[in-house]
């Protein structure tokens, strides 16, 4: 006999209890663009004739694109496996009354625990000793690695978070856990109490949590690397966005800035031979800062749990466009 519950075509990563509560409500077609090598990223028409192909009417998604074609499909609900639904066309899903749920703070621990890591990184010139060892470099040229590698301790300095949401938030408690002084510039947070020159001004360490909006594009250009402490640490495990590229690079040159730690690059990707990769003080990922097992089943307890209420009858807890129920 066919099953009773609804199709649930899942193409983003999901697992533990999150996947065990959604195959107790719906029949879970499970098949995670991540798996896939080479990758694997569906087009809205790619991802509907997928989902024909199945008959769901849910479609779960974390990097496919939930617009166009895929809109026209009976759906009772999109997932976006994503803090910003920036995969879905949520205009156009609301026109549809399609409910687009969303996962807001999935990453924010693994996301906070990188940018910790870079810091580390940078001021106790992890890179460069790891190198030494690695190449056999440890007595290069008479000396010894206490003297090529020192750095100021962490404890007792200041760090200035560039907006407060969850990345944030997550991020100041392990930072005051290895003993800076955290303070804050958010203008949508009432315990942000720093206009941002002030905050550039006051802190040893400056890292960029805010979100890419016509406010933020940018925001960090070559008067605010200028307003920035002498010799302070940039962080960015956020987005490009945030920064002029080009700023950053001449305040790294001069030497007005200690040091950078960077995990995202517009295009995903750093221009080959450019300047930042030859700075022994700049340490560069390749966005990585959600990239934990953690994120994955963070999103999928979320929106299993929403999926959970949504085919009860109930209100989801995190949906985009909640006017799709009135």
């Amino acid at each position: 006999m066919a099953s009773e519950k609804p199709v649930a075509l899942v193409t983003a990563p999901f697992r533990g209890p999150g996947l065990e509560r959604l195959q107790e409500v719906a029949d879970v077609v499970l098949d995670p663009w991540i798996d896939h090598t080479p990758l694997r990223l569906l087009d809205d028409r790619a991802l509907a004739d997928r989902a024909r192909e199945v008959g769901a009417t849910v479609v779960v998604s974390e990097a496919d694109q939930c617009s166009g074609a895929v809109l026209d499909l009976p759906l009772v609900a999109i997932g976006s496996a994503r803090g910003d639904p920036t995969n879905v066309d949520v205009a156009g899903a609301t026109a549809r009354r399609i409910p687009v749920l969303h996962a807001p703070g999935r990453n924010a621990d693994g996301v906070a625990e990188l940018t910790l890591a870079l810091l580390l990184a940078v001021t106790r010139h992890l890179l460069a000793a790891d190198a030494d060892v690695r190449t056999g470099e440890v007595f290069r040229d008479g000396t010894i690695p206490y003297q090529r590698h020192r750095g100021w301790q962490l404890a007792g300095r200041t760090a200035g978070l560039v907006g407060l949401g969850a990345v944030g938030r997550a991020t100041r408690w392990r930072l005051e856990g290895i003993g800076l002084e955290v303070i804050a510039h958010d203008p949508y947070a009432d315990d942000a109490h720093h206009e941002l020159d002030d905050l550039l001004a006051a802190a040893d360490v400056v890292s960029m949590h805010a979100a890419v909006t016509p406010e933020t594009v940018g925001l960090m250009d070559a008067d605010r690397f200028g307003r920035m402490r002498q010799g302070a640490i940039y962080l960015n495990t956020a987005r490009a966005g945030l920064h002029d590229l080009d700023a950053l690079t001449a305040a790294l040159a001069t030497g007005h800035l200690g040091g950078a730690g960077i995990d995202h690059f517009d295009s995903e990707v750093l221009p080959e031979g450019h300047p930042l990769a030859a700075m022994a003080n700049v340490v560069l990922t390749p966005h990585i800062g959600g990239a934990t097992y953690d994120t994955e089943a963070n999103h999928s307890r979320l929106l299993a749990d929403d999926l959970v209420r949504l085919l009860a009858g109930d209100r989801p807890v995190h949906c985009v466009n909640p006017e799709v129920f009135e």
